[in-house]
């Protein structure tokens, strides 16, 4: 089991930069797996980034591609996602989930827990 705890969202110009952190309790943070995620109103759920449990790997969606970076602090179970140049479409809830063990290439329904989400929104 592992709790999730996601801060750092607010409302930014567009352009503008945000970092969301999630902390993790629980489990072994090292072994899992963690995602970004994000939904909008009216719109599915969709991937904006991930880490690997080991190894450090990252995969990002094409739209958040050079302008979003992820990261891990093992030592403080927290994961990062570091948003620069933020567009008006980037407006949505964003969500960080932990899957054990798992691939980088992990579709939304495999990870196994999530936060309860935090609000970005950019103005344009």
């Amino acid at each position: 089991q592992v709790q999730l705890v996601e801060s750092g969202g607010g409302l930014v110009q567009a352009g503008g930069s945000l970092r969301l952190s999630c902390a993790a309790s629980g489990s072994t943070f090292s072994d899992y797996t963690m995602g970004w995620f994000r939904q909008a109103p009216g719109k599915e759920r969709e991937f904006v980034a991930v880490i690997r449990w080991s190894g450090g790997s990252t995969n990002y969606a094409d739209s958040v591609k050079g302008r979003f970076t992820i990261s891990r602090d093992n030592a403080k179970n927290t994961v990062y996602l570091q948003m620069n140049s933020l567009k008006a479409e980037d407006t949505a809830a964003y969500y960080c989930a932990a899957r054990l063990y798992g691939s980088i290439w992990s579709g939304v329904n495999e990870y196994g827990y999530w936060g309860q989400g935090t609000q970005v929104t950019v103005s344009s």
